[in-house]
């Protein structure tokens, strides 16, 4: 087939989402068809800074599937509309057209499934045939039409995880030390990764005892009534908090006042908030955690699930692009909670983005403080199955490193800044 193929990462990356890019590259390769990488998403794209994966070997590009980060670069720039940045839209095909770029595959989550439906009908406007595929991705598991996110499954086994392992330490420790220990979850608006929390135990005295989810607005004298009640039946209490609870007002427990590159508030850490007022108002002992960055890149305990999740829509994204599905999205479809099944489905692109999944009201306790059996239907096959990474002698983690050599820029160099 004639004609170049461009993929990109985008937004906070995952401990899986290099096994899309390999699904990618690995599907592309057998329809001779050769794979360009945007250095650092849509900015290299921009910038003509492309990646040519063609240099890169098989066995370089297979051990993408167990290699966390993003091999290629990622980025947090969400494109405006054509009416407002015409200049980076023309700036884009320019790109394409100098490449021979026919397809454009974006992997990312909801800002970037709305700048790769803006791309996809822009190539026909400014004359440049193109078909644009969404990849789907996002620890936060918010994408709406797909059942899940790929990437989810593997943050939400890091969490049940860590909160099972982190509980048995405190609950060793509670006689005569820590009596609160909380942990906070990514999760701007929707908690599915605080929910996850929730599958480390299952009865009432099992860890997590309180989990405080964004949908649920903060009750600051309900909370401390359930910690006191909590540690004087079980002798201690763990916390798993969103990062996006807020108060009955709306406004986040934690925002510091700041604004990140797509608009979204900057979220100061609503833990250390939460354990210093418990230890003001009830005097225990506490500690916190914040796992941030360790929770998306744990590609060492990852879920097996996830994994065959985040290659399939690379896989299905490729053949979608090439068969001239031009704006849609790989998305997955459920089929069956026991056993657990699944299948690839398309989606329109429109569907997608600018559309936020929150966690349904069936999934929450009527508490308001754990999750139901239908979230542990729901969550249970997710992170199942191990998806370890190979090791190597050093007790390490054998992750690659791509030689990323770039191809050579045809166009004159162009600044962020001059659309």
């Amino acid at each position: 087939m004639q004609g170049n193929l461009l993929y990109a990462q985008s937004g906070g990356v995952t401990a899986v989402i290099n096994a899309s890019a390999c699904a990618v590259i690995e599907t592309a390769r057998k329809h001779k068809v050769r794979v360009l990488a945007a250095r650092n998403g849509i900015i290299g794209a921009l910038r003509e800074e492309l990646i040519d994966t063609s240099k890169e070997s098989a066995s370089a590009i297979a051990a993408l599937r167990h290699t966390p980060g993003g091999a290629f670069g990622s980025c947090r720039f969400k494109l405006k509309s054509i009416e407002q940045s015409r200049a980076q839209y023309e700036r884009l095909i320019e790109v394409f057209r100098a490449h021979d770029i026919r397809w454009f595959l974006y992997n990312g989550g909801n800002d970037s499934a709305d700048t790769a439906n803006k791309i996809s009908q822009v190539g026909k406007a400014l004359g440049h045939p193109l078909t644009v595929v969404g990849i789907p991705k996002t620890v936060d598991n918010d994408l709406a039409v797909t059942d899940c996110c790929p990437g989810f499954g593997s943050v939400a086994k890091y969490t049940a995880v860590s909160v099972l392992e982190a509980s048995l330490d405190v609950a060793s420790m509670a006689e005569s030390s820590t009596k609160v220990f909380v942990m906070e979850v990514m999760g701007r608006h929707a908690g599915w990764i605080a929910a996850a929390a929730g599958l480390a135990g299952k009865s009432a005295d099992e860890a997590p005892h309180i989990i405080l989810f964004p949908e649920i607005p903060f009750d600051e004298e309900a909370f401390l009534v359930r910690i006191k009640a909590t540690v004087e039946r079980v002798g201690w209490c763990t916390v798993v908090v969103s990062e996006g609870v807020r108060n009955k007002d709306g406004k986040f427990l934690s925002e510091v006042g700041t604004r990140d590159a797509f608009g979204h508030a900057q979220l100061g850490g609503v833990a250390p908030l939460l354990a210093a007022l418990v230890k003001q108002k009830l005097g225990y002992k506490y500690h916190w955690a914040m796992p941030d960055y360790l929770q998306r890149s744990a590609r060492h305990i990852a879920s097996k699930t996830d994994v065959e999740h985040a290659y399939a829509v690379g896989k299905a994204g490729v053949e979608y692009a090439l068969a001239g599905h031009n704006a849609v999205m790989p998305v997955i479809v459920r089929t069956s909670d026991a056993p657990y099944r699944w299948k690839i489905e398309p989606a329109p692109l429109d569907k997608v983005a600018n559309h936020e999944k929150t966690l349904p009201k069936s999934f929450i306790r009527r508490d308001g403080y754990g999750i139901t059996e239908a979230a542990r239907r729901y969550l249970e096959p997710l992170i199942r199955g191990e998806g370890a990474p190979p090791s190597g002698r050093d007790g390490l983690p054998k992750y690659v490193r791509l030689k990323n050599i770039a191809l050579k820029q045809k166009l004159a160099p162009y600044k962020i800044s001059d659309a």
